[in-house]
């Protein structure tokens, strides 16, 4: 069932996607070569938590180990921060990251350049960055999920990119993951109607070749089947009479 958040809600989400957001910008000037996924995370929890009453929403999640999900080339979503991955030069990383705060959750993704990347790497970024503003810009009232889905697609495949299908982004709020489910692919038309008051996290996750992903053994991450690298840009946004608003910024 959709949750619908009221704007005093809406605010209070606000208020944690701002303490979501200067934590990218707090974990940033680290992700550099021969720093680990481990010393990361212990960034975005120390930063998250120095803000009263804001605690990482993964941390335990469906028994997640981390405060960050923090994913590697090949790495679509769900790395497990580890003392033994160490980013190198030529390296993309994706942080995820969750901010619970005033007993709502925030969910914003980005993927960071380690050093010197591949020309080619940064056009898949920058595609998959865009392909999220596009989604975004579908984001209103009387539209419908397939919009967001069609508009994403759309920039991905026109750059010669491909978006990953077993994935999804979803509704947020009081809880991390709530319906409705928002693919990076679709129909304009199709889908639940958006409504003002709905809260959800848009995040195409794209990748250089294939769509075929596979989890690892650690029963968390998961890479593209074909080893091809992967990107993946997500922000929380309300759906309001004026339009969309993007909650998980400074702003």
């Amino acid at each position: 069932m959709i949750q619908l958040k009221s704007p005093r809600e809406i605010e209070t989400m606000a208020a944690g996607g701002r303490i979501l957001a200067a934590t990218h910008q707090h974990v940033k000037p680290a992700i550099q070569p021969g720093v680990s996924t481990w010393d990361l995370d212990m960034l975005v929890e120390s930063f998250i938590r120095s803000h009263a009453g804001a605690t990482p929403s993964f941390k335990g999640l469906y028994g997640f180990p981390g405060s960050a999900c923090i994913s590697i080339n090949e790495e679509i979503v769900h790395g497990i921060p580890s003392k033994k991955r160490i980013l190198k030069d030529g390296d993309i990383v994706t942080v995820d990251i969750g901010v619970h705060y005033g007993g709502f959750h925030t969910d914003s993704a980005w993927t960071y350049a380690v050093g010197t990347i591949a020309p080619e790497t940064q056009r898949l970024m920058d595609v998959t960055e865009a392909s999220l503003f596009a989604g975004i810009r579908e984001a209103r009232v009387g539209n419908h999920i397939g919009d967001i889905g069609a508009a994403v697609e759309e920039v991905v495949v026109r750059a010669g990119f491909t978006v990953v299908r077993d994935l999804v982004g979803h509704g947020v709020g009081a809880n991390m993951h709530e319906d409705p489910q928002v693919p990076n692919h679709g129909k304009p038309k199709r889908g639940p109607k958006l409504q003002a008051g709905m809260t959800l996290a848009i995040e195409p996750m794209v990748n250089a070749m294939g769509a075929a992903t596979k989890t690892l053994s650690d029963k968390w991450t998961i890479v593209t089947l074909d080893g091809a690298m992967s990107a993946h840009f997500e922000h929380t946004v309300a759906i309001t009479a004026d339009g969309p608003r993007i909650l998980t910024t400074l702003a």
